[in-house]
């Protein structure tokens, strides 16, 4: 298994930071509690932590709620030495050809530390932003061509003429080595091809059991077809204690933490969502107005709380650090592989999951500290 964390460039918390899906960043976080602003010191203390820690990337993420997801880590690849970065960016926003020669760059400044999360962008508002007006499934049509193009341009001269993109020779200087592996989530029927064509590792939100069952039943479907395998990989938050009661009582803390009616005005915006991943997040809580976290328990130790206020992923492991082991392997049996976990505050709960469930992971055989990256020199023409 891996195991990687996130960075909150939106900001931090010990309340919920929301953002993301048309919500903006102040959705969930409580005008008493002490904001802790995205900048590079703090996000580098994440980082370092992570590393640490013996988690193998951090994800980064994408849009208008939070800093640049290129720049950020970027700076933070200069305070750490192993750890990698999970770089989110929609492909509608650049290039191909420049996203090849940014991936290849950061390759050779970085040792080798890029991962790629294609987000092919949910929520029209936010593409139109960017100057992005193609529907949805036209969007998933063009990153089809986007990611034939980046993966050409870095074996290129590559020529390429589709219904979005038309270039002749896109090549990089230098390809970057290692190939940058391809990260990728999406719930909807356009979603689903593209992934099996394109990418190294599935992602999905976290679900109950059998929805994410039903889920990769699907991509291994459509992979074969392709005459290919992908692994799997799982977003969730996660709140983990030395025992249940603690983890829960930090659950509930979390949740009476909430503005009053922020849940309502968060539920009207991502109701406006065309994204089936947002749709299926909603679908968890509706109907919740009881104010008990434990009502918010979806499969045993899986809470829906984070998502009353959060765009994304809305899905929280709660429990002790046994607890929130046992479910992993749940996951683990299903197929996933990795694990792409949160926390609110994102520092303290590294060192919560990284101290607790890690370890007790690590008895059972289940995960071992990531190997060194070996860097290369970088090559100055």
């Amino acid at each position: 298994m891996k195991f990687h964390w996130f960075l909150p460039t939106t900001g931090d918390s010990r309340a919920i930071v929301g953002g993301g899906h048309g919500l903006h960043r102040a959705h969930g976080h409580s005008a008493s509690e002490v904001f802790r602003p995205p900048t590079v010191d703090y996000l580098g203390q994440i980082a370092r932590s992570a590393e640490q820690l013996g988690f193998e990337a951090v994800l980064t993420p994408t849009g208008t709620s939070c800093e640049d997801a290129w720049l950020m880590t970027a700076a933070l690849t200069q305070v750490t030495k192993r750890l990698k970065f999970l770089v989110a960016f929609r492909p509608g926003a650049l290039s191909p050809t420049l996203a090849a020669q940014m991936a290849a760059t950061y390759q050779r400044i970085s040792g080798g530390r890029l991962l790629l999360n294609i987000v092919t962008g949910g929520e029209t508002v936010e593409q139109k932003r960017f100057g992005d007006h193609l529907s949805k499934d036209e969007r998933y049509a063009r990153t089809d061509e986007f990611l034939s193009i980046v993966r050409g341009a870095w074996d290129g001269p590559f020529d390429f003429k589709g219904a979005y993109y038309d270039v002749e020779g896109a090549r990089v200087a230098e390809s970057p080595s290692p190939v940058p592996e391809l990260y990728f989530g999406g719930s909807s029927a356009a979603a689903g091809p593209v992934a099996a064509k394109h990418v190294n590792v599935y992602l999905t939100w976290g679900e109950p059991l059998s929805q994410v069952a039903t889920k990769l039943d699907w991509i291994r479907g459509l992979a074969a077809a392709e005459g290919r395998t992908l692994r799997f990989g799982i977003r969730l938050h996660v709140i983990a204690r030395d025992s249940s009661a603690e983890a829960w009582e930090e659950a509930q803390r979390l949740l009476d933490r909430i503005e009053p009616g922020d849940i309502a005005s968060a539920k009207a915006v991502l109701g406006r969502s065309d994204s089936v991943g947002q749709k299926r997040m909603l679908a968890l809580h509706a109907g919740f107005d009881s104010g008990k976290a434990r009502d918010l328990e979806i499969h045993p130790n899986l809470w829906a709380g984070i998502g009353l206020v959060r765009g994304g992923a809305g899905t929280a492991l709660v429990g002790s650090h046994q607890e929130i082991a046992d479910l992993i392997e749940e996951y683990a049996a299903l197929g996933i592989e990795e694990f792409v976990l949160s926390g609110y505050p994102h520092l303290e709960e590294a060192y919560w999951f990284g101290e607790g469930v890690l370890p007790e992971l690590r008895r059972r055989g289940l995960f071992g500290a990531p190997e060194p990256v070996r860097l290369s020199p970088l090559k100055v023409p």
